[in-house]
């Protein structure tokens, strides 16, 4: 399975992280790429009909939401650092438009 940006910030977001936390995201994306839709919990979780959450624990607790196209492709479509106990409407909204503009 290949994993594609939906953006260039998203790669600038992860440049700007933590060496460690760069190290779990690309451990993270290592896994998703290897098991696609079968990645389940800790590290991903359905969020709402073909969107999920990539989760990255640790100091910083890091989120990516994504989506599969054409059952062979992960298109990572917004990142950020998580600072409440509830998923932000604003993320969440953001990856939303970007998920229908694919179509």
């Amino acid at each position: 399975m290949k994993i594609r940006f939906f953006h260039k910030e998203i790669e600038q977001f992860i440049a700007a992280l933590e060496k460690p936390t760069i190290a779990k995201i690309l451990r993270t994306f290592d896994l998703l790429e290897m098991f696609g839709y079968r990645l389940g919990m800790p590290h991903s979780k359905k969020i709402e009909d073909s969107l999920f959450e990539l989760r990255i624990r640790g100091v910083q607790e890091v989120r990516f939401l994504y989506t599969f196209q054409r059952g062979q492709i992960v298109i990572v479509l917004h990142g950020f650092v998580k600072k409440s106990e509830k998923l932000p409407v604003r993320e969440l909204k953001l990856a939303q438009q970007r998920k229908a503009s694919l179509t």
